[in-house]
């Protein structure tokens, strides 16, 4: 027995590694699984990419003519604040080709591509200047529309589209089966054209900072979609330029790297720059809401009253005034919002207690009118009910009311003896019941024969013409 005992704990002691081998199979299975999902080296097409970005650098002929009148249409759907013509503007437009061109060329070392592309590059950026300079010169196309001022100031979000953007951009082209969508999407989404077309029209107008604010959105966009076109180039080990002369490919390749450092260095400085101011409007947003939800009340709250350069953040308050203490109160709360080294500039006028006062006269006044005019709606109301009313009774007794004059005409043409009808009615009753019965008095001349004839050819006449069952007829 116990050499039995011995053996099944032998026997359970070597099967007790049986769980760690099915973990490593199932770990070995989803990592498989995910390189097949994210793997992208396999179905890339590098000598293609690259002549595919080469072919589209160029900014000249047929090209340049695509670009211009696509700023043109950019420029007027900005104009109209037009979304939709915006974004037919943007997926014909050439405006990738030299940037992809700058990403490729320093992650291949190619000099000459690099040269090309940052001449074509500027070619682009000139032609839609100009057209939109020249367009917006024209007085009747200067409104400021919303979808201008959404282009005069980068956003840290804009970043991030761009280097989303580029990756993907630069991922769909990257494989053998083009995704011509995906290309078209990215176009969209990165949104190049309209800040150049609002920089066109800061020119136009001579807002400078509205340029100045586009062109720096056109910077960003452009040098991230650079940058992650660079990164995927080296992720995918496209294959570097070789030149014979080794001194020179050498100096090439050190020149690259340079620009490449460059260029890296100065979109994380870009990127660092617009977080902070991205973070420091965020928190002084959030100050002012608690300001506001404290029961002061802030008038005029524009974004160039939070200025990221000066560390200030600047409040108009209306009404019941905020003193001494209380301002310090606040102002000692900004390192909690993360604002150190900000001021708050609080904006009060002086005693505006009279002006309140009036306020608060007009709004009682407002509320008597309001007042008067619904009691003098609900008189209104009661008179057009009764006249309704006596409206309704009046066209009944119309109705019941026999048109006398008419009928003792036409009774006198057929009774050439009757000289003379009355009319009225008698109310009658039993006191069960009240009847109203129409009474017709005729009076004949003594000529007439047989009178009692014709007083019977009458009530039967009267009864018809006047389409009663009762009727009674008096011999006078």
């Amino acid at each position: 027995m116990e050499t039995k005992n011995t053996n099944q704990q032998t026997n359970f002691s070597d099967n007790n590694p049986q769980p760690n081998t099915d973990f490593k199979g199932v770990w070995e299975s989803i990592k498989q699984f995910l390189h097949e999902l994210l793997d992208i080296r396999k179905d890339t097409d590098k000598k293609g990419t690259i002549e595919d970005i080469k072919g589209n650098i160029s900014m000249k002929g047929h090209t340049a003519w695509v670009l211009v009148f696509s700023i043109l249409i950019a420029s007027i759907g900005l104009n109209v604040s037009s979304t939709a013509v915006v974004i037919g503007a943007m997926l014909i437009s050439p405006l990738m080709g030299p940037i992809l061109g700058v990403g490729l060329s320093i992650g291949i070392n190619d000099i000459d591509t690099l040269k090309r592309s940052l001449i074509n590059l500027g070619v682009m950026v000139g032609l839609s200047l100009a057209t939109s300079f020249f367009f917006f010169l024209i007085p009747i196309f200067r409104n400021e529309t919303p979808e201008l001022l959404a282009r005069t100031a980068p956003d840290v979000r804009d970043v991030f589209i761009a280097i989303a953007g580029g990756l993907a951009l630069i991922i769909a082209l990257s494989r053998r089966s083009k995704q011509t969508n995906t290309i078209a999407g990215v176009a969209i989404a990165t949104a190049l054209m309209p800040p150049l077309c609002t920089a066109g029209y800061g020119l136009a107008t001579w807002n400078l900072s509205y340029f100045g604010g586009a062109m720096f959105l056109f910077t960003i966009n452009t040098i991230f979609i650079a940058l992650a076109t660079f990164v995927i180039v080296k992720f995918l080990r496209f294959p570097m330029l070789k030149y014979i002369n080794s001194a020179k490919r050498k100096r090439i390749a050190r020149t690259a790297s340079t620009v490449a450092l460059l260029v890296f260095s100065g979109s994380i400085y870009l990127f660092f720059n617009l977080f902070q101011e991205n973070q420091f409007r965020q928190s002084a947003q959030n100050l002012i809401n608690d300001i506001k939800e404290s029961g002061v009340s802030i008038i005029d709250e524009v974004d160039k009253n939070i200025n990221y350069s000066d560390r200030s953040i600047q409040i108009f308050v209306y009404g019941n005034k905020l003193d001494q203490e209380q301002i310090e109160k606040w102002n000692s709360k900004l390192p909690d919002y993360g604002l150190i080294d900000t001021k708050l500039l609080v904006q009060q006028g002086a005693d505006d207690s009279d002006l309140r006062s009036e306020v608060q006269n007009l709004s009682d006044l407002y509320i008597q009118n309001q007042k008067i005019i619904s009691s003098r709606d609900e008189t209104v109301k009661e008179k057009e009910d009764k006249i309704k009313l006596l409206t309704a009774q009046l066209s009944k007794y119309e109705a019941s009311e026999i048109p006398f004059i008419q009928v003792s005409k036409e009774a006198q043409i057929n009774y050439n003896g009757l000289s003379h009808l009355s009319y009225a009615k008698l109310v009658h009753t039993n006191f069960n019941t009240i009847d109203t019965i129409t009474v017709f008095n005729a009076k004949w001349y003594d000529t007439v024969p047989n009178i009692t004839n014709q007083q019977l050819l009458l009530q039967k006449w009267l009864k018809t013409r006047l389409n009663l069952d009762t009727l009674q007829l008096n011999n006078n």
